[in-house]
């Protein structure tokens, strides 16, 4: 590889377009002519299995990955076998905490690596894989969304159950979309 490696990571609420954003940043790189992947994990199976798709339906093909040690080894192994210049890897959080290591040692050897994942938790605490990556990064994209109660922008991602904020004590890991979730705002977001 010609190029030094890089550590990029895009990071926020719900809605607030970061699929979107690391598709584009993919793409771009792939315009440039350079060999390139997309990633996501295995659980998340809300819209493809086999491609990576934002809220707006924007796709695009993906390798589809074990959130586990093991699938952390794909994605390293895979990215080494076929050259990739650019990888993108998207619900980052998911991962087994390996990723961060093993995306910054990518990074290290030459490799331009996005991640894309949440910020927070529905209960407004850093996913600890986002947050490892964050501190790491190269560079960093913060995006908001618009919140649902005011139109201010929101950091938040607040879920939802039967139209309620949903308990604390609730899983920390649950897959869904609109039916489960809103972007909130710091005033608006609620914990119960």
């Amino acid at each position: 590889m010609n190029h030094e490696g890089f550590l990029e990571v895009i990071t926020g609420p719900m809605f607030a377009g970061k699929t979107t954003e690391l598709i584009k940043r993919v793409e771009r790189q792939i315009f440039a002519k350079r060999k390139a992947a997309l990633f996501k994990p295995s659980i998340d199976t809300r819209y493809s299995e086999d491609h990576v798709v934002a809220h707006n339906g924007l796709r695009y093909e993906a390798y589809i990955v074990p959130t586990t040690e093991e699938g952390v080894k794909k994605i390293v192994d895979l990215t080494k076998e076929e050259g990739y210049e650019v990888i993108g890897i998207d619900e980052v959080q998911f991962f087994h905490p390996s990723i961060v290591e093993a995306l910054n040692e990518l990074a290290d050897e030459g490799v331009y690596v996005i991640a894309s994942g949440l910020n927070l938790d529905f209960k407004g605490e850093p996913f600890d894989v986002t947050r490892e990556l964050l501190v790491r990064a190269d560079n960093v994209v913060y995006l908001t969304a618009v919140c649902t109660v005011c139109g201010r922008p929101a950091t938040r991602s607040q879920r939802l159950i039967d139209g309620k904020p949903a308990p604390k004590d609730s899983p920390v890991i649950l897959v869904g979309g609109r039916e489960s979730y809103e972007a909130r705002c710091r005033l608006h977001h609620e914990v119960i």
